[in-house]
């Protein structure tokens, strides 16, 4: 795939779905019944980066306070979504110990992920951080799980909604409606090309998590170092 395509053309749909009004809002992020979880592969930005993307947050605050706006803790690029959210899943449904294992197993051959923040994209609910990885080792670690995974009994739902292929962290969502679409998307068409810097991973992270990765919500299952 080539990312910086799929941003672009992602961005050019969505913008002008956002500006005709043609957004969603997200009516369950302050819903304290929301039962959906699930079990995620994934890494998070080195400090610096996320101070950059603050820089950017509180610009699209001033325009914008209403929506849902990323805190640090939860600012994450998944890796692979092991079990996809479903309502009602819970840790003593699996036995964690064999998907440690089967991640322990993918992870023999990769030796460094460096990944490079540059620009933002849009959903038709959401922006986001454009992230590339900077060489073939995520795309490598990617396979290695969906093929490790699907030779394995466990439960797991990998590709089961799209086959992950990008390196991009949402950092908003629309939970109200827009107060301005046109400032909002101002500000974004600011920091479209904007470089938020390049991290080597050192570490990544197997959670239980919420739809949102809301930290509150969020299980440390184990940790993987690089």
């Amino acid at each position: 795939m080539n990312l910086q395509e799929h941003y672009n053309q992602l961005y050019k749909k969505s913008s002008k779905a956002i500006l005709e009004g043609n957004y969603k809002v997200d009516h369950q992020i302050n819903d304290a019944s929301d039962s959906r979880f699930g079990v995620t592969l994934l890494i998070r930005p080195s400090d610096e980066i996320k101070a950059q993307i603050q820089l950017f947050l509180d610009k699209l605050r001033e325009v914008d306070s209403q929506q849902y706006y990323y805190p640090n803790s939860d600012i994450h690029i998944t890796v692979m979504s092991i079990i996809s959210c479903y309502e009602g899943f819970t840790l003593d449904k699996i036995r964690i110990e064999e998907y440690i294992e089967i991640i322990q197993k993918s992870l023999l051959e990769v030796d460094e992920i460096k990944i490079e923040f540059k620009g933002v994209t849009a959903s038709t609910s959401a922006i986001m951080i454009q992230g590339f990885p900077t060489d073939e080792s995520l795309n490598n670690l990617r396979d290695k799980l969906r093929e490790n995974f699907k030779k394995s009994i466990l439960q797991q739902s990998i590709d089961s909604r799209y086959a992950i292929a990008t390196a991009h962290s949402t950092v908003l969502r629309f939970q109200e409606k827009l107060e301005n679409p046109e400032k909002l998307m101002a500000v974004v068409e600011k920091f479209r090309d904007y470089d938020f810097g390049e991290f080597t991973v050192d570490k990544l992270e197997l959670v239980y998590n919420d739809w949102y990765q809301r930290k509150s919500n969020t299980i440390d299952l184990a940790d993987f170092y690089l």
